[in-house]
């Protein structure tokens, strides 16, 4: 008998079974990615799930994970960049920042690139983002 390499006492016959059903691969596109999420939210929404169940809703979080890094991942640039590209992403204007920067001047001015971000800024952006804050540094 071969000895298991699931941490927990995974069925391996259910989690064959799972796996042959669901064949779980690389995700290649955006439909691939969405099926996987809808897969996982079944597993997730489960009161009780087998250990087989959370270890194949480990394997899709892994995948759906690394799509998503590579697929929607920001692409290295300034600050100011980095705030357009989230500011067009979400939909917003400028108006609809002034909670952060205080009034529409302070926005304007960073967005030109003639005033800098301040650390209350930086803290608030990635908050209302939900993003690290290192993007805006």
């Amino acid at each position: 008998m071969r000895k298991s390499r699931f941490s927990r006492s995974v069925d391996p016959e259910e989690y064959a079974t799972l796996i042959s059903e669901n064949l779980p691969h690389v995700i290649q596109t955006e439909a691939e990615n969405e099926a996987y999420i809808r897969l996982l939210e079944a597993l997730d929404a489960k009161s009780n799930p087998t250990p087989a169940e959370k270890e194949l809703a480990d394997l899709l979080t892994l995948l759906i994970e690394e799509f998503e890094e590579r697929q929607y991942a920001l692409n290295p640039g300034t600050p100011v960049e980095n705030l357009v590209e989230l500011m067009e992403a979400n939909n917003l204007k400028q108006k609809d920042l002034v909670d952060i920067f205080g009034t529409p001047s302070i926005i304007s001015e960073v967005l030109s690139g003639k005033r800098r971000l301040t650390t209350e800024h930086v803290r608030r952006l990635s908050e209302r983002f939900q993003v690290t804050p290192e993007i805006f540094i």
